[in-house]
């Protein structure tokens, strides 16, 4: 029988997508990351329990929008502090030499 090698999660994306830097990697690592901002403001809005609807009238938009925001899609920093003021999160970042700066 013959032998099977394991990958980490980083050599596979490596041989998939290329080296940390490239065009293709970073667009991946891109997406993922909103992809999992958006899953994170899901997971808050259905802990508070509101429907998307709600949270839309709560900042002032359509249901859409809110529906794009949990899929990582139209996330902007002044959007992010919105849906946080919303519901009562307190976001804080952490920017390199800057120190911490909070979103709200």
């Amino acid at each position: 029988m013959e032998d099977l090698e394991f990958y980490t999660e980083e050599k596979a994306l490596d041989l998939v997508l290329g080296q940390k830097g490239t065009p293709e990697r970073d667009q991946y690592e891109e997406n993922m990351h909103s992809f999992l901002v958006g899953e994170a403001i899901k997971q808050a809005r259905q802990s508070k329990n509101l429907t998307q609807e709600e949270l839309g009238k709560l900042i002032g938009v359509q249901k859409a929008q809110i529906s794009r925001i949990e899929n990582g899609k139209n996330l902007t920093l002044s959007t992010l502090a919105k849906v946080f003021k919303a519901m009562g999160i307190s976001a804080k970042l952490e920017i390199g030499n800057l120190g911490k700066v909070a979103l709200w």
